[in-house]
């Protein structure tokens, strides 16, 4: 349907150079983050820039944004280093080999996903979730990269650990090091303020590499990136045994998932800004190939950046042409200009990577989950009033606490308890008659509104199943009790959807009220509902829905 480089169809030659000068903005700061976020995934920092050119041609060939780029990213490179640390040995070749097969493995996963046309499964990954996940995980990759910025040794495992390792060691700290790294990140994030569109990662590795070779920083004690190897990568399959791959399958399809969650977000963004469609499917595909093709390229996985394709859209980007433009400069880098980056100091790089993942700890983000309240959902939910806030901790406590991927499942697994919990206390609402008109408004919200005598109105705010059933029809049974009641109308136009249990619940019941001289009443179903009641052969006075509460509520009084 799309064919290949979809973007381009349609191109005009006066775009040319806005996107060759998006690209070079692209390259100016993806070169420095893809060295820093290699760091992060326990590699040699080029093998970032051995993913890039891959990752960036296949997704421009095969995807379906205009502006999203793609290349190494801090969440799924942090997620590498934890799933290959798992399955690695301790030689270096070993983790490098490993980190590519990841690379390659998440991508088939991505493009079998695209192929079968799986896209609806980001849409488990709900955004609070994302955001806790992100939160959390932004906070475990600064806690350590904190021991670099100070030249300290630090420690390993989960945050708290991290933190506190580096507590202890905090007073053997070097002073030129924490200079170097501060000031570094201190200059990041003012340009980023003062200047947005200067590269500060680029400047602030520029300035690092000059001040150590001028000063002979590496005399002094700043440790050094060192050795870089100058060329292109070599490309094939990488070096692992059919053992290492099944290791890395079940981690591949948490990668995936988060990879494409975070890709796909970024590019509907831009995409709604021009004005145009993504296809999920499709997304997919082109993120599983840039995937597959960096993995192939000795390098690392790979996915759509938010951070980047927001850099790309302001510097003008029409097409994924600037994405090819980024991927020439960075294969010129590799021939090049490796050599140059033998002596960054490893406390630059830390807070390279420090300045990129500290806007991701969106605090203000949770505080505004923690405020989507109000008395009547505490009434009705419990502990389930705010969902999205407790997802978004529990997957940011759970990052925090028990590592990436534990730490994501937790997110979603809270988030469907949470669901389920929910839709196991639906809000039954008390309808009333409102003053000067004859419409039905709930009684506990509007004062003004009056009960109809010897009828109770309700309204169910939810579907009716097997797991709520039993509660709707004891919260019907207990207003149906209550003295001079004739009839129960239950208002359907808020429930969408029924199933075979509630229909033997609605049967039951309506049998049961009969017996105490109680009519029971439906009104305003929706055509789902309607068809359920019909197939599952439902009481003839569970299947006659009236077209209004009204008609209902008159039908009850005058007994017809």
């Amino acid at each position: 349907m799309y064919g290949l480089f979809p973007s381009l169809r349609g191109y005009r030659r006066r775009w040319l150079g806005r996107d060759a000068l998006a690209g070079m903005t692209v390259w100016a700061v993806l070169v420095p983050e893809a060295l820093a976020y290699a760091t992060i995934a326990g590699v040699s920092p080029v093998v970032g820039l051995y993913a890039a050119p891959a990752a960036l041609i296949l997704y421009a060939a095969l995807g379906t944004s205009k502006h999203l780029v793609a290349g190494p990213m801090a969440a799924t490179a942090a997620l590498s280093a934890a799933i290959v640390g798992e399955s690695a040995g301790g030689s270096n070749a070993a983790f490098t080999a490993m980190t590519a097969a990841l690379a390659v493995t998440v991508g088939i996963a991505a493009l079998l996903a695209g192929l079968l046309r799986l896209g609806f499964v980001a849409s488990f990954i709900s955004e609070p979730v994302l955001k806790g996940f992100i939160v959390g995980l932004a906070l475990t990759i600064i806690a350590g990269q904190l021991p670099k910025l100070f030249g300290v040794g630090g420690g390993s495992g989960d945050f708290f650990e991290k933190v506190w390792a580096l507590i202890g060691d905090i007073g053997a700290a070097s002073g030129l090091t924490a200079l170097v790294g501060v000031g570094s990140l201190v200059l990041i994030l003012v340009l980023k303020r003062v200047a947005p569109v200067v590269p500060g990662s680029l400047v602030a590795v520029a300035l690092g590499i000059a001040a150590a070779a001028a000063f002979g920083l590496e005399d002094h004690g700043v440790d050094v990136v060192g050795s870089v190897r100058t060329g292109l990568p070599s490309v094939g399959f990488p070096d692992v045994t059919l053992d290492d791959l099944g290791d890395l399958v079940a981690g591949s399809v948490g990668v995936m998932l988060v990879a494409f969650a975070e890709g796909l977000g970024a590019a509907k963004t831009y995409a709604a800004r021009d004005h145009y469609e993504v296809d999920a499917n499709r997304e997919l595909i082109g993120l599983g190939a840039a995937g597959l093709g960096a993995g192939l390229s000795s390098g690392m996985v790979v996915n759509g950046s938010l951070s980047k394709t927001a850099v790309n859209w302001s510097a003008g980007a029409r097409t994924q042409l600037s994405g090819v433009f980024a991927a020439a400069l960075t294969v010129i880098t590799l021939l090049f200009l490796t050599g140059l980056f033998e002596q960054l100091p490893e406390a630059v790089l830390a807070g390279v990577v420090i300045a990129a993942v500290v806007e991701l700890v969106d605090i203000p983000s949770l505080v505004s989950l923690y405020r989507v309240f109000t008395r009547r959902l505490g009434q009705a939910y419990g502990v389930a009033a705010r969902p999205d806030f407790l997802a978004a901790v529990a997957a940011m406590l759970g990052v925090m606490t028990f590592d990436t991927l534990p730490g994501l499942f937790i997110g979603i697994g809270v988030s469907l308890l949470l669901l389920l919990h929910r839709s196991s206390r639906p809000v039954v609402s008390e309808l009333g008659q409102a003053s000067g008109n004859r419409h039905f408004i709930a009684l506990d919200r509007h004062v003004d509104s009056r009960r109809i005598p010897g009828v109770v109105v309700l309204r169910v705010e939810a579907g009716i199943y097997f797991a709520n059933a039993e509660r709707i029809r004891s919260t019907v049974r207990k207003a149906a009790d209550r003295e001079g009641v004739a009839a129960v109308v239950i208002d359907a136009e808020t429930i969408p959807f029924v199933d075979v249990s509630a229909v033997r619940m609605l049967d039951e019941l309506a049998e049961d009220l009969a017996a105490r001289g109680v009519r029971l009443l439906l009104a305003r179903d929706v055509g789902q509902v309607r068809d359920v009641l019909r197939t599952a052969e439902a009481r003839a006075e569970v299947r006659r829905v009236y077209p209004t509460v009204r008609a209902a509520v008159e039908a009850a009084r005058t007994g017809t």
